[in-house]
């Protein structure tokens, strides 16, 4: 019997401690699908090797086919945010998931270059989303001063999928082909939407009012913040997010350079075998997991203490984001191999930790009623940086004198712009100034200066005010 389970099905009549229960049920159940859909992203780059053999495709054609997938990605994001707000995040995502299995299903047909464009386009559209969609999902399921914890578990997905299942999923094309692994896939993602369409359900705070009814909290426990609205250019505009979305731009650059490319420069240029390759490429995966946990931890810490945000998450961005970038440059300069891959762990696996500090910077320059939008076009801008990544990556490949100078170019070129403005975020990201620009910080007693009862500065948890107003149980 599932959590939650016995007489009514309105988890608005259940005990509390029965709706915390079933919320991390459902947060454990999305955590699983959110790492599903990052092994989807994944396996095309730990099948490269043999895939680019059978097929005959040259760095350039691969590297345009690893793009694909993101020229969908962004636009269905757009598509999808209004449609997030009317339909149920539960029948959502269960038609995601099916629509990521049936991607699959060109490449089991007909493996071919066409048939890789039209899956990889198909996929896109289906994962591009996932992300704002399933946070939705989750905040549904607890007050808004407890939603950080469940939501930054889920997000870690990003990073488990790949520790999970790359290893996995090489291992299955050493010994069965690469064709097998996307069956797999397409299988986990059958089997996934069966088991949510029995178990999915709809969390019941779907509001500020709701979350009063439900836990009892006074009308004046909630922070009063300007609602007056401000034009979405005027915040695009907005220095603070202009660099804050560029740095996690070039984050996510990376971050699918080596999901694109990485498991081949593993076997081509290091010598290793299929399986090894898939195992190294977890290593700056599971590097992913702590450093976006432990800036979330540091940012919330900082804003605790009453450290300006400027302070506490643009400095904390941009110096994460100039890390990772010095690791990459420094990687393609050392004759060492070990301390290489070294550098590469900490530069790849950095990039994608960038992604949440980004996302509350965004938070911060907009209206709470606004918020949602702003940051579904934030995600939109930022994941673009994977239509950039995989293409021009692969014509530095093939058109270098050799395949080792081809990753070293590409690598330092990722590194170069990460290393960029990693540094110009540092300068350049100032959300109280930005704030007082846009007429935001007008409310009497309200300040992202110190702590409030609702943010407190984790990555995520500004985002749920976003999310929950206007929306529709």
């Amino acid at each position: 019997m599932t959590p939650g389970s016995a007489t009514s099905r309105d988890p608005r009549t259940w005990s509390r401690a029965k709706r915390n229960r079933y919320g991390w049920f459902m947060t454990f159940s999305l955590l699983f699908l959110m790492m599903l859909s990052w092994a989807d992203k994944a396996v095309l780059g730990i099948a490269a090797v043999p895939l680019m053999k059978q097929l005959g495709i040259t760095p350039e054609q691969f590297g345009l086919v690893g793009s694909a997938m993101f020229l969908t990605f962004g636009v269905a994001q757009i598509v999808a945010a209004p449609i997030a707000n009317k339909i149920s995040s539960k029948w959502i995502l269960l038609v995601l998931c099916l629509l990521w299995s049936v991607a699959q299903v060109p490449i089991l047909l007909f493996a071919s270059l066409p048939a890789l464009w039209a899956s990889r386009l198909l996929l896109g559209a289906g994962e591009g989303p996932l992300a704002p969609v399933l946070m939705h999902g989750i905040y549904k399921w607890f007050p808004a001063k407890k939603g950080a914890t469940p939501a930054a578990l889920a997000s870690s997905g990003v990073t488990l999928g790949i520790v999970a299942f790359a290893p996995v999923l090489a291992w299955v094309i050493g010994q069965f082909g690469w064709q097998t692994a996307f069956a797999v896939l397409a299988t986990v993602g059958l089997v996934w939407s069966i088991f949510w369409f029995i178990v999915g359900k709809e969390g019941p705070y779907t509001s500020r009012k709701a979350e009063q009814e439900l836990d009892g909290i006074a009308p004046e426990e909630t922070p009063v913040v300007a609602e007056a609205k401000v034009s979405y250019w005027r915040t695009i505009l907005s220095p603070s997010w202009i660099f804050a979305v560029l740095a996690s731009f070039f984050g996510y650059w990376t971050f699918t350079l080596a999901m694109s490319w990485g498991p081949a420069y593993f076997q081509n240029v290091l010598g290793f075998s299929g399986q090894q390759a898939g195992t190294m490429i977890a290593l700056p995966a599971a590097w992913g997991t702590i450093a976006t946990v432990g800036l979330s931890a540091l940012t919330q810490r900082l804003h605790l203490k009453g450290v300006p945000t400027r302070k506490a998450r643009g400095w904390v961005l941009g110096a994460a984001g100039t890390f990772a970038g010095a690791c990459l440059v420094g990687a393609t300069m050392t004759t060492s191999p070990i301390l290489s891959i070294a550098l590469m762990v900490f530069g790849f696996g950095t990039a994608p930790a960038l992604f949440a500090i980004t996302y509350l910077v965004v938070a911060e320059l907009t209206t709470i009623g606004q918020r949602g939008a702003n940051l579904s076009i934030a995600n939109a801008v930022l994941t673009t940086g994977g239509v950039f990544a995989p293409a021009v990556s692969g014509f530095l490949i093939g058109g270098a004198a050799t395949p080792a100078d081809g990753y070293r170019a590409a690598f330092a070129l990722a590194g170069g712009l990460m290393l960029t403005f990693g540094i110009l975020a540092l300068v350049f990201v100032n959300q109280q100034r930005d704030r007082r620009r846009l007429g935001l910080d007008v409310a009497a007693g309200f300040s992202l200066e110190a702590p409030t009862p609702v943010a407190t500065g984790s990555a995520i948890e500004a985002v749920p005010a976003s999310i929950e107003a206007g929306t529709k149980a």
